[in-house]
């Protein structure tokens, strides 16, 4: 673990970003998402792909209507050692959105949505203050949507994330927003997984269920040939183990649309940015695939139609970036970029911005840098299935 992080620090950052932790072993960044040349994937276990693509698609699936254009906003002026400027952030927020789509706001926002809708944001609230999705940038998609856009009411805003705690770490609390909603698929005990008390029960009902169980569909789940492990500490912060991960009853059931807001960040040789942000958050039981699946089930996930036609847009969050140390925070690695990312292909975005990282370690002597196609194969296996585009040569990067 580098940087200076102590444990309860480390047990958030690898929840928020979707590492197991069970029995004190810790899978958040597999050895061959990592350094060794040589590694290779463990072998592919079946999943339920097959039978989510069966599902016929909507006017506003992936990868929208805008595939494989990516818009990229830089300003800096954005942030500096005084703080985020809100009012150069939501100029870039209007500038990226109506070069996205060529439209006004309100047009722009007549593209995506209707006026009941119930749309979500979802950020990354791990490492607050450091890495973390800046509340100025949501405060600029709220802004847009409630008063540039349609006139959307506050109730029928939700800013989301898989963990509760996190989110208030981060400062996406009722009190900073009122009015808007603000939920946690699910909720831990951190003095549980952290092995401090032995007493369930903050997180076990009488029945021995995990107490956030209610949240998750279990008529809606990404199955995967692979067992959670059985001991309460990954329990605690998975919610079910078996082979299947359900999906957050506020994506099936809740929300008719969502914006992803994730951050400019690495992990390991790959990245932990728009893809990541949804894949290891919509759902539960994650750590069990981190192994055998990993990258994987950012695209796998994103073809369920919670996801594949609900997230119409995604604004990756690059005021600040890290180029190592990732997905945990670590300000040895963390550089100030004053840059917004604009796509409604999120592949597209992920390769865009996988490229930019890319360079950015070859550029600071990254120990360990490996540029393996494997890091990046499942934006190609993402344009397979016909969810974005991952060729660079057909992404169209626009600089505004």
């Amino acid at each position: 673990m580098s940087g200076n992080i102590d444990r309860r620090k480390f047990l958030k950052i690898t929840g928020g970003a979707g590492s197991a932790l069970g029995a004190g072993l810790v899978l958040g960044r597999p050895i061959w998402a990592q350094d060794a040349k040589n590694a290779t994937p463990p072998v592919r276990p079946k999943t339920n792909i097959d039978d989510v693509l069966k599902v016929p698609r909507t006017q506003y699936s992936l990868p929208g209507p805008f595939p494989g254009r990516v818009v990229e906003i830089n300003d800096p002026k954005a942030m500096t050692e005084k703080g985020v400027s809100a009012d150069v952030v939501k100029a870039m927020m209007e500038k990226g959105i109506t070069t996205l789509t060529g439209k006004n706001m309100k047009e722009s926002f007549a593209l995506f949505f209707k006026p009941d809708d119930v749309v979500g944001i979802k950020v990354n609230p791990v490492g607050p203050g450091l890495i973390s999705t800046r509340l100025e940038v949501v405060d600029a998609v709220i802004a847009w949507l409630r008063q540039e856009g349609g006139g959307l009411p506050a109730k029928n805003i939700i800013i989301w994330d898989r963990f509760d705690y996190m989110l208030k770490d981060a400062g996406f609390t009722p009190e900073r927003y009122p009015g808007i909603g603000v939920q946690g698929l699910q909720t831990m005990d951190d003095a549980f997984a952290e092995g401090k008390t032995q007493d369930s029960g903050k997180w076990l009902d009488k029945d021995g269920n995990h107490i956030s169980l209610a949240n998750f569909d279990k008529g809606t789940y990404y199955f995967a040939d692979v067992e959670g492990p059985k001991d309460q500490p990954y329990l605690c912060q998975h919610v079910v183990n078996g082979k299947y991960s359900y999906f957050g009853k506020l994506l099936t059931q809740t929300l008719t649309k969502f914006i992803n807001i994730p951050v400019f960040k690495n992990t390991g040789n790959g990245i932990s940015m728009a893809t990541k942000n949804i894949g290891y958050a919509a759902i539960c039981n994650t750590g069990r695939l981190h192994r055998p699946l990993f990258f994987d089930v950012c695209t796998e996930v994103s073809a369920f139609p919670a996801v594949r036609d609900k997230m119409v847009l995604n604004i990756t969050d690059g005021l600040r970036g890290q180029y190592d140390g990732g997905p945990e925070p670590n300000a040895q690695f963390i550089y100030p970029y004053n840059t917004l990312f604009f796509a409604t292909d999120p592949f597209a975005l992920d390769m865009t911005c996988h490229n930019i990282l890319v360079n950015k370690r070859k550029e600071m002597n990254v120990k360990g840098f490996n540029e393996h196609p494997r890091f990046s194969e499942y934006l190609r296996y993402a344009e397979k299935l016909g969810l974005g585009i991952a060729d660079p040569q057909k992404i169209k990067h626009l600089r505004a």
